[in-house]
């Protein structure tokens, strides 16, 4: 490879230290959009737009220090979302150490991308005492020539003792908003939830549109492969695409909370809104030997305007 050639790779993937010196690998494509990945949870913690708007929302009170979990971005909720289990909030994942996957295994071909970055996590000795399974669970970060970002996730049961293992999973994506109050997301009305607040109950969705005045932490069920996000005031609108994920949980944690929650700020549910694609009401469960792949995809685009209003069926029919 000449040095040029090897010049113009660099600047696709760099490896650097991020916050407290955590190593972490910034993504970069030609025409400006960029993103960050801590090795620290496997987590993507800033994906910029090629105006270099950052679109995930991080607090300023996040701690960038194990054990904790980094507050924003896209934890990784693995092998549990959620508290419903026997394991810590969330699984472990997100507070684990990741390496960098110099050999993984083929992926289908998309030679077009070349900011990307694979991840990969096995047991420690230590997790083998919470959660007794051998697992390979590997990470393909990827910034798309236009800006999306990509996240495939491919965990194997790699158990010798022929036991089979069951989890459940979420990208908990917080995306970045200008004002929660101004948001809606198209794509889960008439749907089924269960509902996080009131001990999981299930309800049918009844608006025509999900907008926001209060605590919201619902599960939505076998939901459609793409959502939008619709950001009124910065007439910006997310499109989350997802594929292996039937669920979608959204939260915010509204007034009350957020001040309840040691590291997020006080005022800070106003800018922010988690929309993740997940795998939460029916776990999966693999046999040795066994691989599962879940996929999300994030874009952000200009939201159209039609008679005043928003038109997401242009942004949902499109593309």
């Amino acid at each position: 490879m000449s040095s040029g050639a090897r010049e113009r790779d660099k600047v696709f993937v760099e490896h650097c230290k991020g916050a407290n010196g955590l190593d972490k690998v910034v993504l970069r494509e030609v025409r400006g959009s960029s993103a960050q990945v801590y090795l620290y949870g496997g987590q993507v913690t800033s994906w910029k737009n090629e105006y270099g708007e950052e679109l995930l929302f991080v607090s300023s009170k996040a701690t960038f220090k194990s054990p904790k979990a980094i507050r924003g971005g896209i934890p990784i909720c693995f092998p549990q979302f959620g508290s419903h289990g026997s394991l810590e909030q969330h699984g472990f994942a997100r507070n684990r150490f990741w390496s960098i996957d110099h050999d993984p295994p083929p992926f289908p071909t998309n030679s077009g991308n070349k900011a990307f970055i694979d991840l990969i996590l096995k047991p420690s000795e230590e997790d083998s005492k919470i959660w007794s399974h051998r697992y390979e669970f590997r990470l393909r970060v990827t910034l798309g020539p236009g800006g999306d970002l990509m996240l495939t996730s491919r965990i194997r049961n790699t158990n010798t003792d022929g036991k089979s293992f069951t989890f459940t999973f979420a990208y908990h994506t917080y995306l970045f908003v200008t004002d929660i109050s101004e948001v809606r997301v198209e794509g889960l009305e008439t749907l089924d939830y269960l509902d996080n607040l009131k001990g999981r109950e299930r309800f049918t969705e009844q608006g025509d549109a999900i907008t926001f005045e209060s605590e919201v932490d619902k599960i939505y069920l076998s939901t459609p492969t793409k959502i939008a996000i619709l950001d009124h005031e910065r007439k910006r609108t997310f499109v989350l695409r997802k594929d292996g994920l039937p669920d979608a949980v959204v939260w915010n944690p509204w007034d009350k909370k957020a001040k309840a929650i040691s590291d997020f700020g006080d005022d800070e549910y106003k800018h922010m809104l988690c929309v993740e694609a997940a795998c939460v009401e029916k776990p999966i469960t693999l046999k040795p030997g066994e691989e599962w792949r879940g996929r999300q995809e994030l874009s952000a685009v200009p939201s159209s305007y039609c008679s005043g209003q928003l038109d997401p069926r242009k942004v949902l029919q499109g593309g």
